[in-house]
């Protein structure tokens, strides 16, 4: 995608700097959605006759930078990623190294989250830019080289990416970032069986990272392998039991497997995660096609099961009958939960 889809607002003012003549100086960063508005007010002990001098706005224009940085600060402690307003802050304030020098240590954490701002929104140049300012500043730094990785990942570079990384594990084959790394240059490159293998690696030296199995999971599942989706599924589960998503999840996959034995566990993950959630409709649901299978699989009357599994598919009808009529869905209107419905196996 072209920079130029992503270029900033311009900023708007409604006087130039050097003209403004009042006490309060406001400068408002207005973006569509209006998320934020940062404003800057003069001391009261500031004459009103007179223009503001022009090394007084240029005090504000410093302070209004460190009310910049506040905002990158409280967007970080929060683990909100902004790449947008950190790109369209930084372009409309022209923040440089010497604002960022007075901040000591922390400029480095503003320096990252310009980078990866500015591969998020396609300025390479900006984060190529402040990648060798860190090189030149730290030119043994794994973590500076893992910068240069992503720029070389974010342009397409897969080949020069790969042996940059290679450098880094080289050097210390413990880095899980860079791991991770040559996970998505071999799914960007479209060769899953390769990223498997790596991440298959990757987990047997970190074998607690529970989205490295999320991922696992999903490319296991773009292959069709199934069975190794399952124990990736359980795996997840095994580290957070009460997740009621993880339950859902794996009971989708052994329903898509099919099979008696595969739909009667689908039926327990199902009911585990209702248990779980109440609320999860879609467990609801997939345990409604789940008891459906297994009414066509136990065709005597008289036994056990079937009555056991009949029980539990009036129970489940019963309950998305509640769910539709609490959603206040007119009856004129066919929704996929009544299409569904009319699959029910009659006694």
């Amino acid at each position: 995608m072209r920079e130029s889809l992503y270029r900033p607002m311009s900023a708007q003012t409604e006087a130039p700097l050097c003209s403004v003549p009042v006490t309060r100086i406001t400068t408002t960063h207005k973006r569509l959605d209006h998320r934020f508005t940062i404003h800057i007010t003069s001391p009261q002990n500031v004459h009103t006759t007179h223009h503001t001098p022009i090394y007084v706005l240029l005090q504000y224009i410093q302070v209004l930078k460190y009310k910049i940085f506040d905002l990158y600060r409280q967007w970080r402690e929060n683990n909100e990623r902004r790449s947008e307003d950190i790109i369209n802050t930084y372009l409309q304030h022209s923040i440089d190294e010497n604002a960022l020098q007075k901040l000591g240590t922390e400029k480095y954490v503003i320096i990252e989250q310009i980078i990866y701002a500015a591969l998020d929104c396609h300025y390479y140049s900006l984060a190529k830019m402040w990648t060798l300012k860190l090189n030149d500043e730290f030119p043994n730094s794994l973590r500076v080289l893992r910068y240069r990785v992503l720029c070389l990942e974010a342009e397409g570079q897969y080949k020069k990416a790969r042996s940059e990384l290679e450098n880094i594990t080289t050097i210390d084959r413990t880095q899980a970032p860079a791991c991770k790394r040559f996970v998505t240059i071999y799914k960007a490159m479209g060769l899953i069986p390769e990223a498997i293998k790596e991440l298959v690696f990757y987990l047997k030296q970190f074998i607690s990272d529970v989205e490295a199995w999320q991922e696992l999971c999903e490319m296991y599942l773009v292959i069709q392998e199934y069975s190794k989706a399952v124990f990736c599924a359980e795996e997840q589960i095994l580290h957070s039991p009460h997740h009621h998503l993880l339950h859902q999840r794996l009971a989708d996959i052994r329903y898509t497997m099919g099979g008696v034995e595969n739909m009667e566990l689908a039926k327990t993950y199902y009911c585990q995660a209702l248990k779980l959630n109440p609320d999860n409709m879609r467990a609801l649901l997939g345990l409604f096609l789940v008891t459906n299978n297994l009414l066509g699989q136990y065709k005597s009357s008289g036994s056990t099961k079937r009555k056991e599994i009949w029980k539990l598919s009036q129970w489940v009808q019963s309950e998305i009958s509640k769910r539709q009529k609490k959603a206040k869905t007119p009856a004129s209107v066919p929704t996929l939960t009544n299409l569904m419905l009319t699959l029910a196996i009659t006694e």
